[in-house]
């Protein structure tokens, strides 16, 4: 029994072995190349898949899915002759998992090198102002290129992004040198607008205000003066409508003397000549009234007669009393005048010698020690 159990045993072994060689069970996005023989024979999808035993075997496993590579920085030569480094970043997907297991050697370092190549020239006809500012021309020629490089490979390039361009450490000083003089050109330009600017609307309001001041001071004067000449006219006409004769004229001229001596920048004071004929005519005015005010027998013409006769019988002595007394009240009335106007201009005198003599603190003492 032990001799037949044996070679049973190895013969169960060896189909487990031939169906387990048989069975290929491939994962989602992954392709594998079987070779029959040393030789291509298909590509397995995803999913189970069966193979002859011993005859195929699995030479490659791809992965279909799109794939990132960073290469390593590389210098590159600009048209001004500065060396620059340049990392660049590689996004592709393959397409034909034969070609690219059997068209190429190793398409990551055939890519990148493919790419290092076509840098070096097209960054070889740009300055380094040109190259740091044209990223997107750049990408656009290496996927060009890239693309139709790598068709026969199976791949298709997606994408190729720069990194980083990293010029020489002096390259770096001067460009900070010159960005920082750029922003304090453009912080001086903005700073002398803004000043402008502000010139300009403080002179804007500046002249507006004066505007508008010297519109509302002539607006003031306009009313003032026509108020004035309202009043002018009021008064014009009340004095022609009570027929207002030069004697009531001359006694309003009298007391306003006065006032022009009450003024505190007034250094001299000058008497009118009028002076006197108004103080003359304010006399005839009291000595008219005082006659006016007498009874109808009192009164000058009859006055004489009456007294001529009542001198005849007494000696006259009435009617020179009578006479006396209106002169008397003339000539006291005139009197007054005549004083209120020498005192007014005295004080107005004295009130401007005190203000043209300064006063010394030590002469009063003196004199009065």
């Amino acid at each position: 029994m032990e001799p037949i159990v044996i070679p049973i045993l190895v013969a169960a072994i060896v189909v487990v072995f031939l169906v387990a060689s048989t069975v290929r069970i491939v994962p989602q996005a992954r392709r594998y190349n079987i070779e029959r023989f040393g030789r291509y024979r298909r590509t397995l999808q995803p999913g189970l898949n069966f193979v002859v035993p011993v005859a195929d075997r699995v030479n490659t496993k791809l992965d279909v899915r799109e794939q990132v590579y960073s290469s390593d920085p590389k210098p590159v030569i600009t048209e001004d002759n500065l060396v620059v480094n340049i990392d660049t970043v590689l996004y592709y997907q393959i397409t034909d998992p034969r070609a690219a297991a059997y068209e190429v050697a190793d398409y990551l370092q055939a890519i990148d090198q493919l790419t290092v190549t076509t840098l070096r020239n097209v960054i070889g006809s740009m300055d380094l102002e040109e190259t740091l500012t044209s990223r997107e021309e750049i990408n656009a020629r290496l996927r060009t290129v890239l693309d139709d490089a790598t068709g026969k490979w199976g791949i298709r390039v997606n994408r190729v992004e720069i990194k980083a361009i990293d010029p020489p450490h002096t390259i770096k000083e001067a460009m900070e040198k010159q960005m920082r003089a750029e922003r304090d050109k453009r912080a001086a330009i903005l700073h002398a607008e803004g000043e402008r600017q502000a010139k300009i609307l403080t002179a804007e309001g500046t002249k507006q205000k004066d505007i508008l001041e010297a519109q509302g001071t002539q607006q003031a004067m306009i009313l003032r003066a026509d108020g004035e000449a309202k009043a002018v006219e009021r008064v014009f006409q009340a004095v022609h409508r009570n027929n207002a004769d030069p004697k009531i004229l001359a006694y309003k001229y009298l007391e306003t003397l006065p006032h022009l001596a009450k003024s505190d920048n007034n250094t001299f004071w000058v008497i009118p000549g009028e002076l006197t004929e108004a103080v003359r005519a304010v006399t005839h005015a009291f000595g008219d009234q005082s006659t006016m005010g007498l009874p109808a027998s009192a009164r000058p013409e009859e006055a004489t007669t009456t007294d001529a006769d009542d001198a005849s019988d007494e000696g006259g002595a009435p009617a020179l009393e009578a006479h006396s007394s209106l002169s008397l009240d003339a000539a006291s009335a005139a009197d007054e005048v005549a004083k209120q106007a020498a005192a007014v201009v005295s004080d107005a005198k004295a009130e401007a010698e005190a203000a043209r003599t300064p006063q010394v603190p030590g002469r009063g003492q003196t004199s009065g020690g």
